[in-house]
């Protein structure tokens, strides 16, 4: 077997950098595709569904500011406008404006969206740890450290 460190492609060298930053894409779409699979058949949601239910019932009163949402999953603020939408529509979220700024909307999970959550994560707790059960929880600690590094992640926006 060829190190994949070593291995250049014929234009040049590969940077480990680089290296590191393919692997990691792959490794993300690989899980992505197996947390879908995990989520779709039983409970109907996405992957990108389920994160958005995830990150409302962590924050404080179950809801966030819409920019907010955006930033910790990732996306501009009209992609999580469009992702939640469809969320809105069944129940799951709801549209909060603030009282105070009409320009800012709040998406609060609803009763219905906090149940189908904690079913998720039924469903998903077992695909997280099958998928990180070769490598020492220290190491687990470490390089989701370093991922929210590389995401720009503090905790305050954790």
């Amino acid at each position: 077997m060829v190190n994949a460190s070593r291995a250049a492609p014929a234009g040049g060298s590969s940077s480990s950098s680089l290296e590191f930053c393919l692997r990691l894409t792959r490794a993300h779409a690989a899980l992505t595709r197996r947390l879908d699979n995990a989520l779709s058949g039983l409970h109907g949601l996405s992957f990108g569904d389920f994160m958005i239910l995830y990150h409302l019932g962590r924050a404080p009163a179950t809801k966030l500011r819409r920019i907010d949402l955006a930033e910790r999953l990732g996306v501009t603020a009209s992609g999580v406008t469009r992702s939640l939408l469809p969320l809105e529509k069944i129940g799951l979220v709801s549209r909060q404006p603030d009282p105070r700024d009409a320009r800012v909307g709040y998406a609060s999970l609803t009763a219905a969206g906090q149940r189908l959550l904690r079913d998720a994560l039924v469903s998903v707790e077992p695909v997280a740890r099958e998928a990180t059960q070769p490598v020492p929880e220290d190491q687990i600690d470490a390089f989701s450290s370093l991922l929210g590094q590389l995401a720009g992640i503090n905790l305050s926006n954790a």
